[in-house]
């Protein structure tokens, strides 16, 4: 296949010499289109003698070839990583100023950019334009990981790992990434492939003061899997990380886990994250397990005990409700907005009276309702949930390990999208 990796100038440049090692230890033919500021941080001799092809930067460097029209319809693919803020701005308005914006108006196949900036710069609402703009054109935009950044700056914005990119990249036209299948192994399902996907996960804390809170049991295991499934279907993936579990944490910095991770710790910063998040995604589920109150105030200094006299009063106030915002909101058309329903059986109903009742007041499209308690549910490796629809009707059910659930309610979710 004929491979066209672009590289724009920032500090994450390095990780194209490895992405375009990868490439070509594939059998891919691969021809590197620098920027001009990208040769200031990896110089052309370094991409001459990975690819054994030239590196040309202008317009004017083949005039006789007509090189700039000619290697974008030549291309299978086009993969710009990384691709700065200045470079998504110049492609969203159509700029042709040098040979690798000039060669994106002539291609005619797959465009996967792979963006890396601080984080401030990666949610400005100019880039988040820009975004947009190249997506809705059919640009393939990866959301960038979030790690340590340059300097001590920390958060999203980080360049994903060239095995990362190229695994996206090539399922996007049918070929295999860096971790395909063995011989004999069935290919995976790849019906999200293309789709964006925002999952919320773990439990949220709501600060009582500076050295306690309130929280819940939920250990963050279903949205994991939830993540996880999608990511490997082919989806892009963000999870939105609320206090997990430590064995859970430790399994979403594993590479397995190829998905975007913003960690939070209230609800107000999982409900900023998620609409955030949210704003350009196919599909939101909400699997968190969100608090409903918060302290009212929370002090600066911990409460202290005091011999003889009772414990203060704590004021509770209600926390926004996320799962029916974002199913009366919809953030962007067709958006299929998915919740959980941890409930208890009472005096009141049943779980699934309770569920049914909460499918009704939340307006999404689907709820998976599971009965929760000691050693069911939450920090367990098992699950056992009832699909509802918006009306409360049974639409499913599903039992077994959280992975075993998390892919039967994608296999309802996909019946859902256009």
């Amino acid at each position: 296949m004929r491979i066209l990796l672009g590289v724009t100038g920032g500090i994450a440049a390095y990780k194209a010499v490895l992405l375009l090692r990868l490439l070509r230890e594939q059998g891919h033919a691969v021809r590197v289109i620098p920027t001009r500021s990208a040769l200031e941080f990896v110089g052309a001799p370094t991409f001459e003698a990975l690819s054994g092809e030239p590196v040309g930067t202008e317009v004017f460097d083949d005039v006789p070839g007509v090189q700039h029209v000619a290697l974008g319809k030549s291309a299978d693919l086009v993969v710009v990583a990384p691709a700065t803020a200045d470079f998504m701005a110049r492609a969203a308005a159509g700029r042709a100023d040098d040979l690798l914006t000039t060669t994106l108006l002539a291609a005619s196949c797959p465009v996967v950019l792979a963006p890396a900036m601080h984080t401030e710069m990666w949610e400005h609402p100019a880039t988040r334009a820009n975004v947009a703009t190249l997506r809705e054109r059919g640009v393939h935009v990866i959301e960038p990981a979030s790690g340590r950044l340059t300097g001590v700056d920390t958060g999203p914005g980080r360049l994903p790992e060239p095995e990362d990119i190229a695994r996206e990249a090539l399922s996007l036209v049918g070929a295999s990434g860096p971790a395909a299948p063995g011989p004999g192994t069935p290919a995976p399902v790849r019906d999200l492939a293309g789709r964006r996907v925002v999952v919320s996960a773990g439990g949220t804390r709501e600060p009582i003061d500076p050295v306690r809170f309130i929280g819940n049991r939920s250990s963050g295991r279903q949205g994991v899997a939830l993540a996880q499934a999608a990511a490997e279907r082919g989806a892009v993936v963000t999870l939105v990380a609320a206090n997990l579990a430590q064995d859970v944490t430790a399994l979403v910095e594993q590479a397995g886990v190829s998905c975007s991770v913003v960690r939070v710790e209230s609800t107000a910063e999982l409900r900023e994250a998620v609409r955030a998040a949210g704003a350009d995604a196919d599909v939101v589920v909400m699997a968190a397990a969100v608090a409903d109150f918060r302290p009212a105030s929370t002090p600066d200094a911990k409460i202290k005990k005091v011999p003889g006299q009772g414990p203060a009063p704590i004021e509770l106030v209600e926390n926004p409700d996320i799962l029916a915002e974002l199913a009366h909101d919809r953030l962007r058309a067709g958006q299929v907005v998915v919740g959980f329903a941890a409930e208890t059986g009472d005096k009141s109903g049943s779980v699934l009276d309770h569920g049914r009742a909460k499918a009704r007041r939340k307006g999404a499209d689907l709820i998976a309702v599971n009965a929760v308690g000691a050693g069911r549910g939450f920090g367990t490796d098992a699950n056992d949930v009832t699909v509802l629809d918006g009306s409360g009707d049974v639409v499913g059910q599903a039992a077994g390990s959280k992975r075993e659930v998390a892919d039967a309610l994608w296999d309802a979710v996909v019946k859902l999208l256009p």
